[in-house]
């Protein structure tokens, strides 16, 4: 049996290089000498999630900077463009049953649609005033049925491959087994940006209702997975190398829990009666503040882990992108909590989170672009 916290290492690496294919990878044929052009992930679609949540949180935070939105919709145009390039490169390799078979891979299915859900809040954020709010409508319906679609499919297959096909070893459990869960709970934060624009009546409280069920399908699952990551943790050895970043996935469920909850208060007035338009409201203070404090505990674990690998060494992997999603969902946590209870302490610290956002962004998509323009230039080599 192939080690599990090796396979692990390997395959969080993004590309099916010969340690990560090599479970899944059908025999080569005898004439396949030459070395393969490595296969993209799905991981790689964490760079347009933790791009465009960039955008996305400079909307929510409690102060108004100058040139913020500006540069906030410019990030988001990027997004947008590093969607579709990695969609076409992805779908033109047909490696889907590939990346299926492999127990790891398969858990980052989950990123492509958080990705279309990402930049479809993006475009009615801050795209509305590039082409206009009929047009950013649009754009946003489209995606964001796509990526729900997508999510709650990966939500379903996944976990069913993972009892039905994949083995894992008792040490197996990693921050990347969240990934095909939270796709709903993105969703229900996402959708409520739509709830006031869906038709008034009967489809709009289904879209209302639907996104409250999905925030309950992710975050039920996500706490589960929570449980059974510290119960590695705990009983197994740390992990190590490209694997530690995924820890801090943990966090990022757990703040876009806080952030659709404060969403979907924000619109049931328009959908529900008073009394369970009041109800969300408080369910979305006194919840948000208690998950909230347990992301932060999750933070301090997941600061404490990076900090311990970081004096060993931690190669760059896309799982890098990691560290950048769930940093924005604080920030668009720790923003709903402000805008709902005035409390000066949560504005300083959303501030403070989205600093350290853009900071952190500009060094992981400094790296990456490094590690793509390296891997275009072996890809080129080679075929010479």
């Amino acid at each position: 049996m192939i080690d599990s916290a090796a396979a692990t290492e390997h395959s969080v690496c993004g590309m099916n290089c010969s340690p990560c294919a090599a479970p899944v990878a059908p025999t080569a044929a005898p004439t396949a000498d030459r070395k393969r052009r490595p296969l993209l992930g799905p991981s790689w679609f964490a760079a347009v999630m933790g791009t465009g949540i960039v955008a996305n949180a400079a909307v929510t935070l409690p102060w108004a900077f100058h040139g913020l939105r500006t540069a906030a919709m410019v990030v988001w145009l990027g997004a947008a463009l590093l969607l579709v390039l990695l969609a076409v490169g992805y779908l033109r390799q047909r490696a889907l049953r590939l990346h299926a078979g492999d127990p790891v891979t398969a858990q980052f299915f989950g990123a492509p649609p958080m990705a279309l859900l990402t930049v479809g809040s993006g475009a009615l954020l801050l795209g509305r005033r590039l082409i206009g709010l009929e047009a950013a409508l649009a754009v946003d319906w489209v995606l964001w049925s796509l990526g729900t679609v997508l999510g709650l499919g990966t939500a379903c297959a996944v976990p069913y491959l993972m009892v039905t096909r994949h083995r894992f070893a008792p040490d197996a459990a990693f921050g990347g087994w969240l990934m095909p869960v939270v796709p709903p709970m993105v969703s229900a934060a996402t959708g409520a940006l739509l709830v006031p624009h869906a038709p008034a009546g009967q489809l709009r409280l289904a879209l209302l209702l639907g996104c409250y069920a999905m925030l309950g399908l992710g975050l039920v699952a996500a706490l589960l997975v929570l449980a059974m990551i510290y119960g590695r943790l705990v009983h197994h050895e740390a992990p190590t190398g490209p694997v530690v970043p995924t820890v801090w996935i943990g966090l990022g469920a757990l703040g876009q829990s806080v952030t659709a909850l404060g969403a979907l208060a924000a619109v049931a007035p328009s959908a529900l009666p008073a009394p369970y338009a009041r109800g969300t409201a408080v369910f979305a203070l006194l919840g948000g503040v208690v998950v909230w404090g347990f992301a932060m505990l999750w933070l301090a674990l997941a600061t404490g882990l990076t900090v311990r690998t970081i004096r060993t060494g931690l190669p760059f992997a896309p799982t890098w992108w990691s560290f950048i999603f769930p940093v924005g969902a604080c920030v668009t946590a720790t923003g709903t909590l402000a805008e709902r209870t005035g409390s000066e302490a949560f504005v300083w610290t959303a501030v403070v989170f989205y600093g350290l956002l853009v900071i952190a962004w500009v060094v992981v998509a400094g790296h990456s672009l490094r590690h793509a323009a390296r891997n275009i230039w072996v890809s080129a080599y080679e075929e010479d």
